[in-house]
């Protein structure tokens, strides 16, 4: 099952930053699928897109970690439904999807991030 999976590595990216949320199945899973609005049980990964400087992994914690969809970046929110349990996505989310603007007052405002997503759980 996909909780006993190594964590990924990240290719690097080639070209400018995508304007628009990019989703890319890496394994495609067979288990319940996620629909907008579903908790989730993942384990991931994030990179940001121009340095490639890893910004927060629950690999790094030893664990996976659940929540409500709707409580996420609007990436997650639009880039999660359609995956099936044991799936492992890919994301390329551009700032307006994530965490706003450069200047919006969170540390990765204003950059591309890419996100890793194992989906371990639906419900």
């Amino acid at each position: 099952m996909s909780a006993d999976r190594t964590k990924p590595e990240f290719d690097a990216p080639e070209g400018p930053a995508p304007e628009e949320l990019v989703i890319r199945d890496l394994i495609e899973g067979d288990g319940a699928e996620a629909k907008p609005g579903d908790t989730v049980t993942v384990h991931y990964a994030g990179v940001e897109y121009e340095t490639g400087d890893e910004f927060d992994s629950s690999w790094g914690r030893g664990e996976s970690i659940q929540f409500p969809l709707r409580g996420l970046i609007q990436g997650w929110q639009d880039g999660i439904p359609g995956m099936k349990e044991g799936g492992r996505r890919e994301l390329v989310i551009p700032p307006h999807l994530a965490y706003g603007p450069a200047g919006a007052g969170h540390f990765l405002s204003g950059k591309t991030l890419i996100f890793i997503i194992d989906l371990i759980k639906v419900g």
